[in-house]
């Protein structure tokens, strides 16, 4: 027995109090986890109760129980708890917050957000969303669109039918100068269906009876207001025309219907073989 504690001696004068124990302890747990994880019971514990970290936080009190949303207009708090990647199997203390951001941002309707963790089981989320301003018509589909001209989505809700329409290649981007244009359009605007932009720097407008209003690129406001006191004049759009040419200053070019083209060649016809009368 002398010599068998001899032999011992060196290594327990290495070893801290109560390591031995330890080791034990952790040679155990290692084992069960490696026996939880070959047994398949690893997947069967994260569809339950998520991540065993996540799962380990929230038995310690850092889960999340209380979720404040703010700054919701068109979403719903599901759609941004799902963007956000946030459900119970989340525990607040590994949470990443940056994440979270980066996350939420990638939605077209959200501008921006801000995700505060407010421990011990809190979580606050602002966000600022995008407000849909018109309408994109691109090959043959519908968009919403932002004020930036940021595409939020498809078109479908009919709460959004009664927006501008603008259409062409990028007329989204210039949606902002088509509203305030269609603004300035006084009495007119009314009739004006849509805005189409013609080589990335111009409008046409298509009226709701069909006909086609012409702008410069250049004063555009200004020809709008010329085709406004023509209306109110001689009550222009209500003729049978299929255009009206705004685009050079000091003149307005019509395109008749062929109905009204035949009439009005007919009546000029009528004019010139009309007998003459006596010279005096």
């Amino acid at each position: 027995m002398r010599a068998r504690r001899a032999a011992m001696s060196p290594l327990a004068r290495h070893l801290p109090r109560g390591m031995g124990n330890l080791l034990v302890g952790g040679f155990f747990i290692a084992v069960t986890a490696y026996g939880f994880v070959r047994g398949g019971h690893l997947d069967e514990f994260r569809r339950t109760y998520g991540e065993p970290q996540h799962a380990i936080a929230s038995a310690l009190g850092l889960g999340i129980k209380e979720i404040t949303i703010s700054g919701l207009v068109e979403l719903t708090p599901t759609e941004v708890l799902g963007a956000a990647g946030i459900s119970p199997k989340v525990s607040l203390a590994l949470l990443d917050a940056a994440e979270v951001r980066r996350r939420l941002e990638l939605v077209p309707l959200i501008k921006e957000a801000s995700v505060r963790k407010l421990y011990p089981n809190e979580l606050s989320i602002n966000i600022v969303e995008r407000k849909p301003k018109a309408l994109w018509q691109r090959n043959g589909e519908l968009f919403v669109v932002a004020g930036d001209g940021t595409v939020i989505d498809m078109l479908n809700d009919p709460r959004f039918a009664s927006l501008p329409l603008v259409v062409g290649d990028q007329a989204n981007l210039h949606s902002k100068d088509y509203i305030a244009l269609r603004e300035a359009a006084g009495a007119l605007k009314s009739q004006i269906r849509a805005g189409i932009l013609v080589a990335g720097h111009r409008w046409d407008l298509k009226l709701y009876n069909g006909m086609d209003i012409r702008l410069p690129e250049e004063g555009a406001v200004a020809a709008l207001t010329r085709l406004a006191a023509l209306e109110r004049d001689e009550h222009i759009l209500e003729k049978d025309i299929l255009s009206v040419d705004l685009r050079m200053p000091d003149r307005l070019v019509m395109r008749l219907s062929e109905e009204a083209a035949a009439a009005r060649a007919a009546q000029l016809t009528k004019k010139s073989t009309k007998p003459k009368g006596p010279e005096i």
